[in-house]
């Protein structure tokens, strides 16, 4: 859980406070979902409510700091997968990272959707990065032949936060993952 995406604290005391405020949002938005009262985060955190906002104003900054250094990271891959693989397994290998990383907690995938629709929070930014990456790897897939033309990149990113949805839903998601994956795939190729 790195702090490049929040603000970083300057004492010491406060540097503490914010990693324990973010240990204790993933520990919580993991069994509850990112909907989770933020009071239980700052109660588990042993901070007070106002300590959270001061670090984290809103809900999207608490989750733009704990994925947004993820989603970073994911959309550099796309550009490492297109160097190592042909566009289409790219493309799959880059939906794979995309839903794992979407449903760490149940619900946000919600956020990144709503989020991709310019509410100009950092996690907004974070969250167009995630759709120009994807759009790329469709772009690529389709001019290299492998999937059809008619396919919108949006569309299949749609999918893509639908199988992680239904993956945060399941106690085991990694079959049912790859299963409806193929799917996804299967269904866009020529």
């Amino acid at each position: 859980m790195s702090t490049e995406h929040g603000r970083k604290p300057r004492r010491a005391d406060a540097r503490r406070n914010f990693e324990q405020l973010l240990t204790a949002a993933h520990d919580v938005f993991a069994e509850h979902g990112t909907d989770a009262s933020l009071e239980e985060v700052a109660r588990r955190a042993g901070v007070g409510i106002g300590t959270l906002y001061r670090h984290f104003p809103t809900r999207d900054a608490l989750l733009e700091a704990l994925v947004g250094d993820r989603f970073d990271k994911l959309h550099a891959e796309a550009e490492r997968l297109l160097a190592e693989h042909p566009p289409a397994e790219a493309l799959r290998a880059w939906l794979r990272r995309f839903i794992t990383g979407t449903s760490t907690y149940r619900g946000l995938v919600t956020s990144v959707v709503a989020d991709a629709h310019g509410t100009g929070s950092e996690l907004d930014r974070s969250c167009a990065r995630l759709q120009e990456a994807g759009s790329d790897l469709v772009f690529r897939a389709q001019h290299a032949g492998a999937i059809r033309r008619d396919v919108a990149a949006g569309d299949v990113l749609a999918m893509a936060a639908g199988i992680s949805w239904v993956s945060g839903q399941v106690a085991d998601p990694d079959d049912r993952t790859r299963r409806l994956l193929d799917l996804l795939m299967t269904g866009i190729r020529l």
